[in-house]
């Protein structure tokens, strides 16, 4: 599972890679984790508000800083 964490880097984006680092722990599942900060990557992406979080290049969570259990729900269906 290939998992991007889209945003410049701000503090909300931060919080939100933790949070996905931590869902990926309670799951035990191996998966690549990738920073998007690049502006002209994040609109190629068709990300309007970050911080978005994609998975297998499938936005999944856009605008909002997700909770684990939500991160965990997205990536056991994935």
């Amino acid at each position: 599972m290939n998992i991007e964490v889209i945003g410049p880097g701000c503090p909300r984006c931060q919080k939100t890679a933790t949070r996905v680092e931590q869902a990926i722990e309670r799951l035990d599942r191996d998966a690549s984790i990738e920073k998007v900060e690049d502006q002209m990557a994040i609109i190629d992406r068709g990300v309007m508000h970050t911080p978005a979080v994609a998975v297998d290049g499938e936005i999944e969570i856009e605008g909002e800083i997700p909770a684990v259990d939500e991160l965990v729900e997205v990536f056991q269906s994935a």
